[in-house]
């Protein structure tokens, strides 16, 4: 899309009238506009406007994307399109966790308790042993809206009926002590099948009222129509689940399940031991399910009674996904969608290994979540087909529950 006369001009006195860098932001800014344009050109196969036998999909308009360069933030965006996604190849698609990740390491070095391989990784992100606090209190600043708008927004544009909860540690300074602060997080799958960022929270432990709080938050922003919750089985967590997702099921995580298993059977058994319990899970109809259990608690129990007491005290919870839609049970058995959000937390955290405070440590989670998020919908891949959703919610649902419309983003 060439720039028109109008337009030339308009740039024109902008750089008559700017100093130095302004002129080189609006330059930059108008540039990249044009190379995300003619790429989203070449993508849709046609001009705007243009009838062409290559067009492959339509415009629908723009969502905005601040760009930051050494030259200023750039107001830039992206063309949406009416199928399939569109994002230009030079732009990084994580430039938000690469802020709050410098943010969280100058603000490391500001309070002295940076390390050496901290010390280099900040020069090597641009930055230099002179950084002052009120820098970082601008850079922090700048994350800090954002990210509180995303997990402050409101959830009552869809019901969940799926919600995936789980925990992971990350070392934290605080009353000059380093200690284990947890990390929770909360993911949905939505009524037509994909998936959102739903919460997350720092917090000193798992207790029930910790998990409580958080649950409420969610319940409080919106969430509704959960009819089933998937999760490790934390006492505490377990208790506010069923004390505060009233009229939803309880999913024990069968792979935190084998794994307790395995802390009460000799290590040469493992194998054995795990292939049995995995044929609970391969059953066609949930009758067979919860008959397998059984059997597979009988024949353990020969040699292991403490796998067939534990296989029967969970037996409800274990099964809890058998009366779902039968499309839906490899994904809905475990936790483990969220033990890969988990894995990309620890990537980005290990580099700083302790954060200064909770808050540093809620704001880089906070940016790994949010951009993750933004991908999904973005890049709309649809985690269970939305016609399979449809037996979730029967007739005589709450009809002040949301219907489903498309996600939203941040």
């Amino acid at each position: 899309m060439a720039l028109s006369q109008s337009d030339l001009m308009r740039l024109l006195e902008s750089l008559r009238s700017s100093d130095g860098l302004e002129i080189v932001r609006s330059v930059a800014e108008r540039l990249l506009q044009e190379l995300i344009e003619a790429e989203a050109t070449a993508h849709i196969g046609a001009q705007w406007g243009e009838h062409t036998d290559t067009r492959t999909t339509w415009r629908n308009g723009h969502r905005e994307k601040v760009l930051t360069t050494q030259a200023g933030d750039l107001d830039l965006g992206i063309p949406k399109v009416r199928t399939g996604s569109f994002f230009p190849s030079l732009l990084q698609r994580r430039r938000r966790i690469d802020q709050a990740l410098y943010a969280v390491i100058m603000e490391a070095y500001v309070l002295g308790v940076s390390t050496r391989s901290v010390d280099d990784l900040v020069k090597a992100l641009g930055g230099d042993t002179g950084i002052s606090k009120s820098e970082v209190s601008r850079i922090c600043g700048d994350l800090d809206a954002p990210l509180a708008a995303f997990r402050e927004r409101p959830l009552d544009h869809i019901r969940f009926p799926y919600v995936y909860l789980d925990a992971t540690y990350c070392k934290v300074r605080v009353n000059h002590q380093i200690v284990s602060q947890a990390v929770v997080i909360a993911t949905g799958i939505t009524e037509d099948g994909n998936r959102e960022v739903l919460g997350v929270m720092v917090g000193d432990n798992e207790t029930e009222a910790f998990w409580s709080e958080f649950l409420r938050s969610l319940r409080a922003r919106g969430l509704a129509g959960v009819r089933l919750v998937i999760a490790d089985h934390h006492s505490g967590l377990v208790a506010a689940v069923r004390k505060v997702m009233l009229g939803a099921a309880y999913q024990r995580c069968r792979v935190h399940f084998l794994r307790n298993v395995f802390g009460v059977i000799p290590k040469g058994s493992g194998e054995m031991v795990a292939a049995t319990i995995r044929t609970i899970f391969a059953q066609p109809n949930a009758e067979l399910v919860r008959q397998q259990l059984d059997t597979v608690a009988d024949m353990l129990g020969r040699q292991f009674p403490k796998v067939r007491q534990m296989l029967l005290n969970a037996k409800d919870d274990l099964t809890a996904f058998a009366v779902f839609p039968t499309q839906h049970w490899k994904k809905i058995q475990s936790t483990n969608p969220l033990e890969r959000i988990n894995r990309e937390i620890k990537r980005r955290t290990d580099v700083v290994q302790v954060f200064p405070n909770p808050d540093a440590l809620l704001r880089l989670t906070t940016a790994v979540l949010s951009e993750m998020h933004d991908e999904w919908i973005a890049f709309a891949r649809r985690y269970l087909s939305e016609g399979s959703m449809d037996a979730i919610y029967t007739d005589h649902d709450d009809p002040e529950l949301p219907t489903a419309t498309p996600p939203q983003g941040t």
